[in-house]
């Protein structure tokens, strides 16, 4: 496997679930100070992490100030402690000032905040102490400076870098389309940068009769690649001669460039995978009555 332009340098690579598994098991359990996880969007980073700490933690995650994670770790004071997403955490120095003292290897960690932000606000002292572990989950994390550097040292750096296989495998466990699944089963040479999200969108689009197949379209492959693989999947076509005829009618050419596209779908080594039999349930899609619009509340 090439290795990733996002992986940050001297990360330990993980690349399977078990051991992503293992990991958020074992902070969980308080024997981690700080984790940084690392790892493409779409690849079940931090749902692995939601279901190893349950609701007993402080989740911060998407839009946050300084000030504001700083108030939220006094009221959750010994609380694992899990910053998912969280915009600008390593850009922003008040939040790299916060991080440093937050994962001091010491037991028990001394933070404070002495602007006067503290002081409009008389429940929240400007010093405190907590035990609280730390858990960060990016998709990308870079070293801009000492300081950053200074908080990668505190903890285990940790890059999650799954195969398209072991992704595929992992989504057999609860999805629930067989067909959208066994395509991408047969595919997965050339999703290099497969996600889950990529089998759930094929699903919707399938459910909403569109052109689930188009999915190809986010890995590069041009209209007519994609043409092609519609027309290779489409069991009423039986014979090459049936599938030429199919690409011409539709507008992707004559012979030689139906075999010219056809070719760049086999044109890379295949992954064998199990074949799996799903068992997962589709989700429900709430109903209008199930919303209600209350107010004076």
């Amino acid at each position: 496997m090439p290795i990733s332009k996002t992986r940050p340098k001297h990360a330990l690579v993980i690349r399977s679930y078990a051991k992503l598994e293992e990991f958020a098991a074992k902070f969980a359990e308080g024997y981690f100070n700080l984790l940084i996880l690392i790892g493409d969007a779409g690849i079940a980073k931090s749902q692995t992490v939601r279901r190893a700490v349950g609701d007993r933690s402080l989740w911060v995650e998407g839009s946050a100030s300084a000030f504001g994670i700083y108030q939220a770790l006094y009221e959750h004071r010994g609380k694992p402690v899990v910053l998912d997403d969280v915009d600008s955490l390593y850009t922003d120095r008040d939040c790299v000032r916060l991080l440093k003292c937050l994962c001091q290897t010491d037991p028990v960690k001394s933070v404070s905040w002495y602007t006067g932000a503290v002081g409009r606000n008389k429940d929240i002292p400007k010093q405190f102490e907590t035990s609280s572990k730390v858990i960060i989950v990016a998709n990308e994390w870079k070293t801009l400076s000492e300081n950053v550097r200074a908080v990668e040292n505190r903890g285990h750096l940790l890059f999650f870098e799954p195969s398209p296989a072991e992704v595929h495998r992992k989504v057999g466990e609860w999805f629930w389309d067989q067909e959208v699944y066994d395509f991408m089963a047969e595919n997965l040479h050339l999703l290099p940068g497969i996600s889950m999200r990529h089998y759930v969108q094929a699903a919707e689009l399938k459910d909403a009769g569109m052109e689930w197949l188009d999915i190809l379209h986010r890995e590069g492959f041009a209209e007519r690649t994609v043409l092609a693989a519609k027309i290779k999947n489409d069991p009423q076509y039986r014979t090459e001669a049936q599938r030429i005829e199919a690409f011409k009618e539709l507008g992707g050419g004559g012979r030689s460039t139906y075999f010219n596209h056809a070719k760049k779908l086999v044109g890379k080594k295949r992954i064998d995978v199990p074949q799996v039999k799903l068992f997962g349930k589709k989700p429900e899609v709430p109903s209008s009555r199930q919303f209600r619009l209350v107010s004076g509340e």
